[in-house]
């Protein structure tokens, strides 16, 4: 079973802002250079989509109402609809934020048929989120992914084994997993413009076309994907960055936004009870260059003050700086289990004030919704009046 929540961003914003139900949003920072993070059907039928530059996207559909992202409160949704899957079965493999591969083998004697299993799941999301998800049903994790893309949005579709083939060559190539604009441009060179096309074109013909995927679409093409569901999906590195709306050679607003970000992922590991040991930093130039650094703890950590004291450090490592900035980004690696990491003695009994404090304000954050918890220097100023 593949799971999918429908324009996810978009729909946790709607319930707090109902008026909107029907109507044109995107979420994403309305100014800059800033990308489309998610949008509702309504501006995806202007064409609007997801990584999308926010100029496009707001030339595309002028009416349409731009939020700006919330990235806690997505997080802490997450943290509800992965409690929702774990509660029909312990096989689940989580994608992203919102969604995930559930092996429901285990859970057909105890919850029922798997239509009825597809129903129990859309049903607990929407009364106890307020969202809606689309499931798709199959024998592998492709096919069911393939239905669950088909059946958007909130939707559910049963792709049963036998007829699996059968329904794949009714598609387009492009439904298959890394079939993108180059790739599906090279098939139609071949004439191949369909599933079936593919299925029925030699290995060998594709692999001189394609390399090495050859091989691995047409199996795909066939409904083989042997993959199993694998529940311990263990993230290698977590980030987060910014792209500026004007290129900027100032270290100010280089370090504010520094804190900012080390913020935002201190508190995506401890949302995934993790910490890391090694600090990157990421600056991308006005000219498109990009230089990266990295420093590894001397203890793993979720604190934002840790990350960012170890960003700042990088960043004033680099010296001078001939270009403006247009990008800068903050990533925590070599993650760690949080029950994994050694106790850290402290002296000084100030020394873990702050990150005492975030986790303070991850509680009320998860208990208020749209809380907004951080550091004073980050208010802007019709925040503070």
């Amino acid at each position: 079973m593949h799971v999918d929540m429908d324009a996810f961003f978009v729909l946790v914003e709607l319930r707090t802002r109902p008026e909107l139900k029907g109507k044109m949003v995107i979420v994403g920072h309305p100014e800059g250079r800033s990308v489309v993070l998610s949008a509702s059907y309504e501006a995806r039928a202007r064409g609007v989509r997801s990584a999308m530059p926010m100029v496009t996207a707001q030339r595309m559909c002028p009416n349409a109402v731009v939020i700006a992202p919330q990235h806690q409160l997505y997080q802490q949704v997450s943290g509800q609809i992965m409690e929702i899957f774990h509660s029909i079965t312990a096989t689940v493999e989580q994608l992203s934020v919102d969604e995930a591969f559930l092996d429901i083998s285990g859970s057909l004697r105890r919850l029922g048929t798997p239509l009825e299993i597809g129903a129990l799941i859309r049903a607990r999301i929407a009364a106890e989120l307020g969202i809606t998800a689309s499931v798709g049903i199959a024998a592998s994790k492709f096919v069911a992914k393939v239905a669950s893309t088909r059946c958007k949005p909130n939707g559910m579709l049963l792709i049963e084994k036998n007829r699996t083939v059968e329904y794949l060559h009714t598609l387009p190539v492009e439904a298959l997993w890394g079939v993108g604009a180059k790739t599906r441009e090279t098939l139609a060179r071949l004439g191949i413009f369909t599933v079936a096309d593919l299925a029925a074109t030699p290995v060998s013909a594709l692999q001189r076309a394609l390399g090495s995927s050859g091989a691995n679409l047409h199996a795909l093409a066939w409904g083989i994907d042997p993959r199993p569901v694998t529940p311990e999906h263990q993230e290698k590195s977590i980030g987060a960055e910014e792209t500026f709306a004007h290129d900027t050679h100032d270290d100010v607003i280089l370090t504010r936004e520094l804190l900012r970000l080390s913020h935002r992922v201190a508190a995506r590991l401890r949302q995934s009870e993790l910490s890391g040991r090694t600090v990157a930093l990421k600056l991308k130039y006005a000219d498109f260059s990009a230089v990266s650094r990295s420093r590894t703890l001397g203890t793993a950590t979720d604190s934002s003050a840790a990350i960012y004291a170890a960003a700042v450090a990088l960043l004033q490592g680099l010296g001078p700086r001939g270009q403006a900035v247009r990008l800068i980004g903050v990533r925590m690696e070599k993650l760690e289990a949080l029950d994994e990491v050694p106790l850290q003695l402290e002296l000084d009994p100030r020394d873990g004030n702050s990150r005492n404090a975030e986790v303070v304000g991850d509680a009320i954050a998860a208990r208020f919704g749209n809380a907004k918890i951080g550091p004073a220097r980050l208010l802007k100023p019709r925040d503070s009046a």
